[in-house]
């Protein structure tokens, strides 16, 4: 199953001008334009996955691929690429729209709020407004999913999955505890080593050191993850992440209230961002919600080793909202 997923399932790469910024999106399935639909066969429905971070698309690919064949190889599943987390490769063109807004208009692009501007931009520029969405959360894309739900209650979202959720009180979690100091007070210490010791990599170095870690993993790789050892892009991440710590605090009842009946949440039971005491709260709070617990000890990081059971359980999820389709 593995070889069939690797070998027969299309996923293609675009780079576009997005709130000024060159954002990667890769795209599973034969559908690269739902625009200018030249094959007359739109589907009705796509699936939009936004990364944890660093918003790195690459790393679920095999993700998205194993949800692709889970659900029928019906509709397209998207990745996005958080703003400034990834760059195109030298000579790569970059598409552009004449709907997309200037990166002036989007204040602070590269920190939490023009993230999220950055995500609403592309689908509404992107995707067909009467296209209906699921949006699959990671982490910080959970996040993401939320204020997209909030601030653009327009959209046809139907179904929106919070994986290993952090939407709450990061810095108070066993990892944020640790990474809040480093991210919020040291970084800048860290940008200088940063610059001086990977900008000077050639790109075969920095490629062939990435494919060592990635086969020491056991992770697949598809696409060019160089962006993994570009100081732009680590120090965005890095940027980013600041601001997570400071500002991902008070969960957003208001808004899980509001679009209860669209949410699925799935926690873990050793996760260091989004410990089970959060799930534990949440599920308090939100008795009637679809609120689970993960019973199979996946780590945070599922998109490495443990994509394909968390695949199975998303297009079990959906089985029901797809069959209407």
């Amino acid at each position: 199953m593995d070889t069939e997923i690797k070998e027969e399932i299309p996923v293609h790469e675009e780079f576009i001008l997005c709130c000024g910024v060159e954002t990667q999106v890769l795209k599973c399935g034969p559908w690269t334009d739902l625009i200018n639909n030249q094959r007359g066969t739109r589907p009705k429905l796509l699936i939009f996955i936004i990364p944890g971070n660093p918003g790195f698309p690459a790393f679920y690919v095999p993700f998205a691929k194993a949800l692709y064949s889970a659900t029928k190889r019906r509709f397209p599943i998207w990745i996005i690429s958080h703003a400034g987390h990834v760059l195109a490769p030298r000579g790569k063109k970059i598409l552009t729209t004449s709907e997309d807004s200037n990166a002036e208009e989007v204040k602070d692009i590269y920190g939490l709020r023009g993230q999220v501007e950055h995500k609403l931009a592309f689908l509404r520029t992107q995707v067909p407004k009467e296209m209906k969405l699921v949006i699959i959360g990671h982490s910080i894309g959970s996040y993401f999913s939320l204020e997209i739900l909030k601030h653009a209650p327009e959209l046809p979202v139907i179904r929106s999955i919070l994986l290993f959720p952090t939407i709450e009180r990061m810095s108070e979690s066993p990892k944020g505890r640790f990474a809040t100091p480093l991210l919020c007070w040291l970084r800048y210490a860290l940008y200088v080593p940063c610059y001086l010791l990977l900008k000077p990599w050639p790109e075969k170095i920095k490629s062939l050191v990435i494919r060592m870690a990635l086969q020491m993993m056991d992770i697949p790789r598809e696409f060019s993850c160089l962006n993994t050892l570009e100081p732009f892009c680590l120090v965005n991440a890095a940027y980013l992440g600041s601001q997570e710590m400071r500002e991902v605090v008070k969960r957003d009842n208001e808004t899980i209230k509001e679009h209860l009946p669209k949410l699925i949440f799935y926690y873990g039971t050793t996760d260091g961002w989004c410990p089970k005491e959060y799930y534990d709260n949440i599920k308090k709070d939100f008795p009637e919600a679809d609120i689970r617990l993960c019973e199979k000890k996946i780590p945070h990081a599922f998109i490495l080793n443990f994509f394909r059971e968390v695949a199975d359980m998303v297009a079990d999820w959906l089985k029901d909202d797809l069959s209407k389709m």
